[in-house]
């Protein structure tokens, strides 16, 4: 991309897993860059040291305003990457109202505060969720979005926010629906450092290395070849280059805003991830037969042809055991940086 066009980049919640791959990626590719993170689920060692890291909460004007002012030497942010917010679904349907205030109002401040200093781009981070339980898979953008949990609900009410607003004001956006992301960087530079968190390869490679003594399979009964759910994974690497070139499409037209899917459009199924795990690693992970949870699909499964021909991605690192062999190598790091 032409240099002029590489505006100062405010990403949100860039302390967290998926934000701090995004931070690295634009930092690769030169765009000024600085992060907002409240740090409740973030890590200040995920933030490069020549990164500017605002601490504080998307739902403070004062701040926001500051930051918009200040950012690139005082340029002003030039576009917004908004990853702030809570993601554990079970957790949403315990506590409907913080995700509700985590995930949509404070999106309405920073989207209100962002009209306010005419910040004109914003990607944000949505979810295969606001599917609920698709009837068909693969998954389109136009497949019907009924989620079943306030987790799907809060992100499907900010992607509605933004397409109001984008309709009144001069800002256009992209909202990206992951399905599941894993992984890390290559580098080692980041990755999933959330303690307990749910997500199947980050479970699995700490049950590889002795850090927890087996992994729960929840359900074997499910309309797939195994009997247990099918996901799409996604690399977290390849995730943040989509926001990436993204963003260079919001940039080079800026009347129009995208909505798209983030996956490979293959699946593996719970099964076939923990025998990856235990070929990558060479040791056998032990498994617990557990019972079904509520609301998870036989099989979710994304259809990328939008995004494949709306932006000139090309994924680097779409293996099964790419991804969890940087997973892996994330999770001995992990452990050096905390003794």
């Amino acid at each position: 991309m032409n240099e002029s066009r590489r505006v100062p980049v405010l990403v949100t919640g860039g302390a967290g897993y998926i934000g701090s791959h995004a931070v690295l990626a634009l930092k690769d590719a030169g765009w000024p860059v600085a992060v907002i993170d409240n740090l409740t689920t973030g890590f200040k060692f995920a933030v490069p040291e020549d990164v500017p890291l605002y601490e504080g909460d998307i739902e403070d004007a004062d701040l926001l305003a500051r930051i918009f002012a200040e950012q690139g030497m005082g340029q002003g942010t030039g576009a917004i990457m908004h990853f702030a917010g809570s993601i554990v679904v079970p957790e949403s349907v315990e506590n409907p109202l913080k995700y509700y205030h985590n995930n949509t109002v404070k999106s309405r401040a920073l989207i209100e505060a962002a009209v306010k200093a005419g910040v004109p781009h914003m990607i944000f981070s949505s979810t295969a969720a606001t599917y609920g339980m698709p009837e068909t898979s693969p998954v389109t953008e136009d497949t019907p979005r009924k989620p079943i949990n306030p987790y799907g609900w809060s992100k499907l009410m900010t992607e509605q926010m933004l397409a109001d607003v984008s309709a009144a004001h001069p800002l256009n956006f992209c909202a990206l629906r992951y399905f599941n992301v894993a992984g890390a960087d290559p580098h080692a530079r980041s990755g999933q450092s959330t303690a307990g968190a749910t997500h199947l390869i980050k479970v699995a490679v700490e049950a590889a290395l002795g850090k927890r003594e087996s992994v729960s399979v929840f359900g074997t009964d499910y309309d797939t070849p195994d009997g247990t759910g099918v996901r799409d994974y996604i690399h977290v690497s390849d995730l943040a280059a989509a926001h990436v070139l993204a963003l260079e499409a919001l940039i080079a037209q800026p009347e129009r805003s995208l909505t798209m899917n983030c996956g490979y459009g293959r699946g593996f199924s719970v099964l076939e991830v923990l025998d990856a795990v235990d070929r990558v690693t060479n040791r056998t992970i032990e498994r617990r037969i557990e019972g079904r949870r509520a609301g998870d699909p036989d099989s979710l499964i994304s259809d990328p042809s939008r995004i494949r021909a709306t932006l000139p991605w090309q994924p680097q690192h779409a293996d099964l055991d790419t991804i969890i062999a940087h997973a892996l190598q994330w999770e001995r790091k992990l452990s050096e940086i905390r003794g």
